[in-house]
């Protein structure tokens, strides 16, 4: 394993090793490869279906770096780029529930910390995982404020982001951002509103392209099917 390694730190570029891992960080806790992991099997998996393409297919000249540059480019897409944003739709969907609690735990008079224990053992989901960790980290020697700027790299979220910046800032000075938090919470509710309304207005928009594409053709046949029919009978 040690000499893999070795062997793929020699072959990626560093540029190309730190964007992958920062979108791998961007999955959070639950993300099942490493940097390298994912380098090696996009790379394997390239060279296999190029190699194949090319000697199996007659069009293998052709089709062998049309067919690579679609998995070089779809195994990236779907195992870091689409989940990323799928992910980035399920935090912000729980994190105004979320920092609904912490808030009001706050006003209770407990502190950042407490406020972050009494909230992620009252709820659950995506956002929840990544405030235990948070707490995890803290409690193995990380200062609560170091914990949450790690955890920023790992939501894709720039409004998530912003509240998590908050935080920072108040236990770094110790300042009240109670009333900053409820006005973020409003605009992530008002954000996914809008959302929701966004893909309800492109409902009517794909009911017309299935009907272009499946309706319409068959419309056409049963209009055309008695024509046909006459005519070959003819």
């Amino acid at each position: 394993m040690d000499n893999v390694r070795y062997f793929s730190r020699k072959i990626y570029s560093k540029k190309t090793v730190l964007d992958i891992n920062k979108k791998i960080k961007l999955l959070g806790v639950r993300a099942k490869f490493d940097v390298y992991t994912f380098l090696n099997i996009r790379l394997i998996g390239s060279i296999v279906i190029f190699f194949l393409v090319l000697f199996l297919s007659k069009l293998g000249f052709i089709l062998a770096p049309l067919l690579t540059y679609i998995y070089y480019k779809g195994i990236t897409y779907v195992l870091l780029d689409y989940n990323i944003k799928t992910r980035a739709i399920k935090l912000e969907s729980e994190a105004s529930s979320f920092f609904e609690i912490l808030t009001l735990s706050l006003e209770t008079g407990r502190n950042l910390h407490e406020a972050i224990i009494v909230t992620t053992d009252s709820t659950s989901g995506e956002i929840t995982l990544e405030f235990k960790e948070v707490l995890r980290e803290v409690k193995y020697g990380k200062s609560l404020t170091e914990a949450l700027e790690d955890m920023q790299m790992t939501i894709p979220s720039d409004a998530i982001n912003n509240m998590l910046l908050s935080l920072t800032q108040a236990d770094l000075y110790g300042s009240s951002i109670i009333k900053s938090l409820y006005n973020q919470i409003d605009y992530l509710r008002e954000k996914r509103r809008m959302e929701v309304k966004a893909e309800i207005s492109k409902i009517p928009i794909k009911i017309s392209i299935i009907s272009v594409f499946f309706f319409v053709p068959l419309v056409l046949i049963i209009i055309l099917a008695p024509v046909l029919l006459g005519y070959v009978g003819g």
